[in-house]
């Protein structure tokens, strides 16, 4: 169960290599998490990311786990719950793409979509309807601020974020007085330093801590982006494409 400051004692993420996953991980142990679920594809990496956790002293375990197969959500994810409850359900997974390969192929379009949205949406029902069985818990959705405008340079990606980002406050509205409680995280960009607005999966750690401890509903990673959004999305389309945020 969680403590009186509603951090988990018991964490699932979905998309275990996830970097902003493990830093939150890392986070949520030092403070009292004790059992960690890392669920992903198997791989070193998958492996190596649970014993970097194990060593902070944590019972880590890692499960198979593929957002491309919708099909075997369910017995996975019903897996871990049969251990035991869970507290925080970290839904991480994602892919950026390449938006211009990715415009070229659309194959490759259609896989971020999946990705990002479909398998998301899958899961998503799935975890949630899980927590609400057992009658307590959160759902952290990572979303980004791409999905709260298409730009130019990555409007896939985006479109798949803004898919997610809608999805996840429509479940928050469906389970709102069920004792489940989802936050959705709109951070900026991560692997873009030279960004204005970019962060580092530690300050979005940082954040999702706070936004628990708070029972947030949205959490914006810097804080600032929550302004400078509003703007944006209300500026007129010409205007906007001649702004410097492509």
């Amino acid at each position: 169960m969680k403590d009186a400051f509603g951090l988990p004692q018991s964490l699932l993420v979905l998309g275990g290599t996830s970097e902003v996953a493990l830093a939150t991980a890392r986070r949520l142990i030092a403070r009292r998490t004790r059992t960690v679920w890392l669920a992903g594809r198997p791989s070193p990496a998958l492996d190596e990311a649970a014993e970097s956790l194990r060593a902070l002293g944590a019972d880590v375990r890692t499960v198979g786990f593929d957002a491309l197969d919708p099909d075997s959500h369910e017995a996975v994810l019903g897996k871990v719950f049969a251990e035991g409850d869970i507290d925080l359900v970290l839904l991480a997974f994602g892919i950026l793409g390449d938006q211009a390969q990715d415009e070229r192929a659309p194959v490759r379009a259609v896989r971020v979509a999946q990705t990002n949205y479909t398998g998301a949406v899958c899961a998503g029902l799935v975890a949630a309807r899980a927590l609400q069985t057992q009658g307590h818990g959160s759902l952290v959705v990572l979303s980004s601020v791409s999905g709260e405008r298409a730009r130019r340079a990555d409007f896939i990606y985006g479109s798949s974020k803004a898919g997610l980002d809608a999805f996840a406050q429509g479940l928050g509205d469906a389970l709102y007085g069920t004792g489940v409680h989802v936050m959705v995280v709109r951070p900026g960009s991560v692997h873009s330093p030279e960004s204005p607005f970019a962060t580092t999966p530690e300050a979005i750690a940082t954040a999702i801590e706070l936004g628990l401890r708070r029972r947030s509903e949205t959490v914006w990673v810097p804080g600032l982006l929550r302004v400078v959004m509003s703007a944006l999305r209300h500026t007129p389309r010409g205007l906007f494409r001649r702004l410097p945020v492509r």
